[in-house]
């Protein structure tokens, strides 16, 4: 069964008080980076794989988007995703980023923000957003960074004072599942490579166009007092155009 950690309404309240859940894209670190490298929304249809709260169905109407459509497997983030929106063009359905189904070509762009790392195996998804995009469609995606998730830990290592010493990586080439503690629960995450990323992409039928590991902005390191978050990449950020 797919996992939906989302539903648990403890689990849920607890992302609610998330920077990102309170001020959506402008609390998010590795926004700005994505923004760069998203490609012009006028007059496309948008595809969001793991929408949440539905900030980026958003962003992508009020750039001119002509339809919308976001899927997340949590009947609460459909119904916070609903609640914030206010489009006709826009709309939401609960379903697996795996399972969901439209015509061949029905997208322009396909998009998705911290969602593919909880999936077990991406070669069937990148497949099906090919097959889901026009010639010369874009899909581009961001995932927690490999040296992020290598080790279930995804912690620091500390000194015998307490304060922070390195990032560890271990088991980097040990691809596969990861069971991770986050807002007080274990959630299955899935680690794989950059090169894997890169190597499912072009199995596809993609080709890439740029890799961007993003830091986040400066104002928003001395803001938030961030300065670790410069010691080792937390995000990754894919952007491929089907050929």
């Amino acid at each position: 069964m797919k996992q939906n950690k989302y539903d648990d309404p403890t689990f849920f309240t607890e992302y609610a008080k998330m920077p990102r859940s309170i001020d959506g894209l402008a609390a998010s670190g590795e926004w700005q980076a994505l923004r760069e490298t998203l490609p012009d929304f006028r007059g496309k249809r948008v595809l969001d794989l793991g929408c949440g709260y539905g900030w980026h169905c958003q962003f992508a109407y009020e750039h001119g988007a002509s339809e919308v459509v976001g899927i997340d497997i949590s009947a609460k983030m459909i119904e916070r995703a609903i609640e914030l929106t206010h489009a006709g063009n826009v709309r939401y359905e609960q379903t697996a980023i795996e399972d969901f189904e439209a015509a061949p070509g029905s997208f322009d762009i396909i998009l998705s923000s911290l969602a593919l790392h909880y999936v077990r195996d991406l070669g069937p998804v990148f497949a099906k957003a090919a097959e889901l995009l026009a010639s010369g469609g874009t899909f581009c995606y961001s995932v927690e960074h490999p040296l992020f998730t290598s080790r279930e830990q995804q912690d620091w290592s500390y000194d015998a004072d307490g304060q922070i010493a390195h990032w560890p990586v271990d088991n980097y080439f040990h691809e596969g599942q990861r069971t991770t503690a986050f807002l007080g629960a274990d959630v299955v995450k899935y680690h794989r490579t950059v090169e894997s990323h890169f190597k499912a992409l072009l199995a596809a039928g993609f080709s890439v166009e740029s890799l961007v590991e993003p830091a986040p902005p400066m104002e928003m390191v001395k803001e938030k007092g961030w300065e670790d978050e410069l010691r080792r990449p937390m995000m990754l950020i894919l952007r491929a155009v089907k050929a």
